[in-house]
């Protein structure tokens, strides 16, 4: 019963138990209190589980924990700063989440993502360029390709695919009406639109992800 509650049981939550479910929501904590369960507040204010006996909301295995631990340390070592900062961040709540007994897991695991190392530097905005991509918003990009030519082009953001050493922004081209990958290391300059782009997102991705699928050559 009390893997039910989580350490803060808000009034809400008895308050949607109408009628005969509210008494028995009252009930069953009135019942773990009896219990000695370490429940503090009263019915109609909320209630809270002291420190000790939360459960986890998620309970990981060890090869969940070393898969989400290596995924972390390569986001850490080749996304951008605030991506970065956020997987260190993941790791220290996985550590602070998980029974003693698996820390370990996450503090010395054995397997570690290997560092980035000559990694061409944005020339974008990460952090507005996702955030453009999840709002469905267009973006104007000075370009200069790899033979040095310049180009300006408006796109409606797709996804960033993280390489080895540069990364890729995917969109849909309204110059060249196809979809585009461009390099963030080769942005000049980026302007960040309010416009959102005509098509419903997850329709544009879907076709998207269609122009990845590789089809073998036919004989005629």
């Amino acid at each position: 019963m009390l893997s039910c509650y989580s350490r803060h049981l808000l009034p809400t939550y008895c308050q949607q138990q109408r009628g005969p479910g509210q008494k028995k929501s009252y009930r069953d904590i009135a019942s773990l209190i009896e219990q000695r369960v370490p429940i503090r507040g009263e019915a109609g204010m909320g209630y809270i589980l002291e420190k000790g006996f939360d459960l986890p909301p998620l309970m990981l295995t060890p090869d969940e924990i070393e898969a989400a631990v290596l995924g972390a340390q390569w986001v850490a070592g080749h996304a951008d700063e605030v991506l970065a900062r956020a997987a260190q961040d993941l790791m220290a709540k996985i550590a602070d989440t998980v029974p003693e007994r698996l820390r370990p897991f996450v503090l010395e695991p054995a397997s570690r993502a290997r560092p980035s190392w000559n990694r061409a530097p944005d020339r974008i905005d990460m952090v507005r360029t996702r955030a453009h991509i999840h709002e469905g918003k267009k973006i104007t990009l000075d370009y200069r390709d790899e033979h040095g030519r310049d180009s300006q082009r408006t796109i409606w953001p797709i996804a960033v695919g993280y390489h080895e050493a540069v990364r890729l922004l995917a969109a849909w081209c309204e110059l060249r009406k196809d979809f585009r990958s461009f390099r963030t290391d080769r942005v000049v300059d980026a302007v960040y639109h309010d416009e959102k782009y005509p098509e419903r997102r997850d329709l544009l991705r879907a076709r998207w992800r269609r122009s990845l699928v590789w089809e073998a050559p036919k004989d005629t």
